[in-house]
């Protein structure tokens, strides 16, 4: 029996046509935010759905999954695993289950960690964050993708779940969005991120279509893609945000250089010539 798109949780949300059509956005927005951190190690929490990382060039890159979320449960008749399991990821170099609370790294060993949707399905998301600023190293990077709720998805999803809540019914037929989870809005994110320390260097927004759920009607409303970006950019549908890391009293300094060494230049010699006069004869 087919499933009800509405009451559906992420990963079978994905899959539907606006599901698809955020994942497109999300992947070419966080390519470009992670294409050019530089270092050893970076991380996925979550979200096997997208490979965030096929961007980046670090050597090492893990996708960790939350077993227990709905975020990372696997979707029925795909290809996947059972909750407990390792779920190989699509690019990445190895997989591992664990705790988002509660991450099996060592402080201060990796450069960069990327969050797709993760705080919003996370057990503590304040947590989450604070670990993730433990095993982040001096200057590394941080990249979060959450849904806004100042946005017609967000609007629409508070009027399905007040209408829920005024029927009676829970089930959550009436909502657009995945009914788990506590979106977190950008004003508020970037508050949890300067009380860590973190500095936020960049971010957007995108998806302003309309919460449709039908690709035909999707693709109507096309044109509000450039509309959207230019008058009212700040409500979109999701956000993407890239924050560094900075610990007080650190100073990132280049490599030492040796000091240029002028050349001696070897002491001028004074010569005192003494020239005797002829006396004149007599």
């Amino acid at each position: 029996m087919a499933r009800d798109p509405s009451i559906l949780e992420l990963p079978w949300w994905l899959q539907t046509p606006p599901g698809r059509y955020l994942l497109e956005w999300e992947r070419s927005r966080i390519d470009a935010h992670v294409a050019d951190v530089f270092g050893f190690h970076a991380l996925q929490l979550g979200l096997r759905e997208l490979d965030v990382l096929q961007a980046n060039r670090m050597p090492h890159r893990w996708l960790a999954l939350q077993a227990h979320s709905a975020q990372d449960a696997a979707p029925a008749g795909e290809p996947g695993a059972a909750p407990g399991e390792i779920v190989p990821p699509r690019v990445a170099q190895a997989a591992l289950c664990c705790d988002f609370d509660a991450l099996p790294f060592a402080a201060q060993s990796l450069d960069l960690v990327v969050l797709p949707h993760t705080l919003e399905f996370a057990r503590d998301p304040h947590q989450t964050l604070r670990e993730v600023e433990r095993v982040l190293v001096p200057e590394g990077r941080v990249v979060i993708v959450g849904f806004n709720p100042a946005s017609l998805w967000g609007l629409r999803q508070w009027a399905g779940r007040w209408a829920a809540r005024a029927s009676g019914e829970g089930d959550g037929s009436g909502l657009f969005l995945p009914r788990a989870g506590d979106f977190i809005g950008h004003r508020r994110l970037r508050d949890w991120l300067r009380l860590l320390s973190f500095e936020v260097e960049r971010g957007g927004f995108g998806c302003y279509r309309p919460a449709l759920r039908t690709q035909r009607w999707l693709e109507r409303y096309d044109w509000m893609e450039k509309a959207g970006d230019r008058w009212w950019p700040v409500f979109g549908a999701v956000y993407v945000l890239s924050a560094v890391k900075r610990v007080r009293g650190m100073r990132v300094i280049g490599p030492a250089r040796k000091p240029v060494r002028k050349p001696r230049t070897a002491p001028a010699v004074v010569s005192h010539t003494h020239h005797n006069k002829e006396k004149p004869s007599r």
